[in-house]
């Protein structure tokens, strides 16, 4: 059974840091790509950063533009772990963060059920 379960969210003032985790089980880990989205109410859910699938070179990173330099995204492959580190939050941060693992040849998409993220003073 494939399961994603985040943690770390709540409440930040801002300027404040918080580190979310997603804890994986149920699939090989290492072979998917992975990413957070979020998703503020009245808008569409979005990228926020995402990590390659572990490869002889190492990971690749990318991140949106809103979060660059103050986000990182990382992974633990031996822990079936996905981490993103946020510094320097924002209101405009507040949200649901989603992790989501997927294999695009193979298409599969999973998601975790989502951690709430509330910058404010």
């Amino acid at each position: 059974q494939v399961q994603l379960v985040e943690s770390g969210g709540g409440l930040v003032q801002p300027g404040g840091s918080l580190r979310l985790s997603c804890a994986c089980s149920g699939f090989t880990f290492r072979t998917y790509a992975m990413s957070w989205y979020r998703q503020a109410p009245g808008k569409e859910r979005e990228l926020v950063a995402v990590i390659s699938s572990a490869g002889s070179v190492g990971a690749i990173t990318n991140y949106a533009d809103s979060v660059k330099g103050r986000f990182t995204i990382v992974r633990d492959n031996d822990k079936n772990t996905v981490f993103l580190q946020m510094n320097s939050l924002k209101p405009e941060d507040t949200a649901v963060y989603f992790c989501n693992a997927r294999r695009i040849a193979y298409g599969e998409d999973y998601w975790g059920q989502g951690t709430q993220v509330t910058v404010s003073s």
